[in-house]
């Protein structure tokens, strides 16, 4: 009984933290979306750029879950768009935007949603088997 007891929670704590790590990802990605079209420029003079978090193995309660590690700006180039007369407007007209893509943002959201959910179901399940076998061992 223990040793299943002990599989449930490692399963649990294993999915809790892929839970974690995905809802750590969701807050990057509402942040690089709500950045998505600033203009306004940070330190150093570059517009907003995209964050992408950065996962790793992580033992849990005798599995292996995950965590998010840290968080890397996106060294990909970026966006311009022709605009002489905003406020940003460098020399030759050209205005430097968040090198940030709404679309890829909001692929990424669902997959972290659907990799919460999943680690949702990884615990309910659990937690259903554990219930499940303390019922037979009653009888």
């Amino acid at each position: 009984m223990a040793e299943i007891k002990s599989q449930a929670d490692t399963a649990m704590m294993v999915a809790a933290s892929g839970m974690r790590a995905q809802q750590a990802r969701m807050r990057i990605i509402a942040e690089n979306l709500a950045n998505a079209n600033s203009t306004s420029r940070v330190a150093g003079g570059d517009p907003y750029r995209r964050q992408v978090p950065i996962f790793e193995p992580k033992a849990v309660g005798g599995g292996e879950g995950v965590r998010m590690s840290r968080v890397e700006a996106d060294r990909k180039a970026f966006r311009t768009t022709y605009d002489p007369g905003h406020p940003a407007a460098n020399a030759e007209g050209y205005v430097a935007l968040p090198n940030v893509d709404s679309l890829i943002e909001a692929l990424d959201m669902k997959e972290a949603q659907r990799a919460y959910e999943a680690n949702l179901n990884v615990i309910e399940t659990a937690r259903s088997m554990e219930m499940r076998t303390l019922e037979l061992l009653k009888r």
